[in-house]
């Protein structure tokens, strides 16, 4: 594809392609996961939807590998390939709130800091994820789990429409009302079926919340565990948190001697009225002593943006993730063993609770088939030291395969990384026929297959 003249896709687009000769062609290629070194052809920085339907004809017509980036998070550096195109909406930004309806349409490029600040100036909010930066769009087509999934779904269970330029560069809308199978497909099947080029949400009252890190010894994370599991079974659906492992951080509120231990920890949130907040959490204070309190009332947007300090753009990252229904007693040991070896500040295990207002949607009314499951566990390691590639890497498989007991066959698709391919059935089990034939209808030449791939 070298040799490639892009000149006529140029002159068919307001936003700039930027090829190997510009200034800042490292810049447009890089992705947020500093492991994927790939040079494309071309990175076009989509403007307008028309940018997006010239670009998908351009890649077509010349059997390009074709990369869609919007936060640029995939953990296997799906935004970005070697010799291809890169289609990156991040110019297409801008959320527009509708309070009378509490709707919000964001377009593709748009991050949940962005999100999340538009909708908060109402008083209102959705499910988005854990770091601000990561993109709408990537996010929500695998699902969206997020601190508030338990009360309101996953991103997708508040997802009322998309428009999408689909492979043949057609531009569709898809809704409950209109294109209902790319519908059921964008919800949870990702990048397989076009490109995305806006979403509309439905939001809820959300406003200041009560949340942050509560630290506790590594010798009491079992009992932390234990609770958690007992707790979460039917506690409150304002309250979305998760049970992690964490090297301590040099934050004012964590004693300085502290600094540096590796602990277990809860980082708990309660969306409900904030004079309830101390009652609800009762629990996290009486189940240990506890080392460092770092919650807080703070505004929604402030809880969502607080961990993207640990995760920079160009930190290295590797992970992997399970559902997994039931957490026995038997298997809290295994959690506590690998999670006190946690190698890195920016490393970790987070237990996202789903169940709540997840469960009480049906396993094939969308395409995210894991309804069922209890936690979605995610096992990540990020490091700066290219040196540490296989050591860390080694230690997500191990605790990875520590697992494998309690897990599901296969898990969330966001936490897929690339050597993840063997798993899509299983990720999507009784699901994956139906996304086959959405594939085959909308993306037959498989144009859209740097992804978590459904091959039509």
């Amino acid at each position: 594809m070298s040799g490639l003249n892009v000149e006529p896709l140029r002159e068919k687009v307001r936003g700039r392609l930027i090829t190997a000769g510009d200034n800042d062609y490292d810049e447009a290629r890089a992705v947020h996961n500093g492991m994927f070194d790939k040079r494309p052809l071309a990175v076009l920085m989509a403007q307008q939807v028309a940018d997006v339907i010239a670009a998908v004809h351009f890649a077509r017509d010349n059997g390009m590998d074709l990369s869609v980036r919007d936060g640029g998070h995939s953990a296997p550096g799906f935004g970005t390939n070697d010799g291809g195109l890169v289609i990156d909406v991040s110019p297409m930004r801008t959320v527009r709130v509708d309070p009378r309806n509490k709707t919000a349409r964001v377009d593709a490029g748009a991050t949940w800091g962005d999100f999340n600040h538009a909708a908060h100036g109402f008083g209102l909010a959705t499910t988005g994820g854990i770091i601000s930066t990561t993109g709408v769009t990537g996010l929500t087509l695998g699902g969206g789990i997020g601190y508030l999934s338990r009360g309101f779904g996953l991103s997708i269970d508040n997802l009322l429409s998309a428009d999408v330029v689909t492979a043949d560069g057609n531009f569709l809308t898809a809704s409950a009302q209109e294109n209902e199978e790319l519908f059921w497909g964008l919800r949870g099947g990702g990048g397989n079926f076009g490109v995305v080029t806006s979403m509309e949400f439905q939001l809820h009252d959300v406003d200041q919340v009560f949340a942050g890190p509560i630290f506790y010894n590594l010798e009491d994370a079992g009992a932390l565990l234990e609770m958690f599991d007992q707790f979460i079974t039917d506690a409150p659906e304002q309250f979305g948190g998760f049970p992690a492992f964490q090297i301590a951080p040099p934050l004012p509120f964590i004693p300085e001697d502290r600094h540096g231990d590796t602990l277990a920890a809860a980082v708990v949130h309660w969306s409900g009225p904030l004079d309830q907040a101390e009652k609800a959490l009762q629990p996290f204070w009486d189940v240990a002593p506890v080392v460092a309190n770092g919650t807080a009332p703070l505004p929604y947007p402030a809880l969502n943006a607080a961990f993207d300090v640990l995760f920079p753009k160009g930190i290295r990252s590797y992970w992997k993730g399970s559902f997994i229904k039931e957490l026995p007693a038997e298997a809290i040991p295994a959690v506590v063993e690998h999670g006190a070896t946690v190698p890195e500040v920016s490393a970790t295990m987070h237990l996202y609770p789903i169940n709540g207002a997840c469960h009480r949607v049906g396993a094939s009314d969308t395409a995210f088939a894991y309804r069922d499951a209890k936690y979605a566990q995610v096992i990540l390691a990020s490091w700066t030291d290219p040196t540490k590639d296989a050591e860390r890497i080694q230690w997500v498989r191990d605790y990875y395969q520590a697992m494998t007991p309690w897990a599901e066959p296969g898990g969330y698709i966001n936490f897929m990384q690339d050597d993840d391919f063997g798993k899509i059935e299983d990720n999507y089990r009784q699901n994956y026929e139906r996304l086959v034939q959405v594939k085959r209808t909308y993306d037959p030449g498989n144009l859209f297959h740097l992804n978590q791939n459904i091959k039509p």
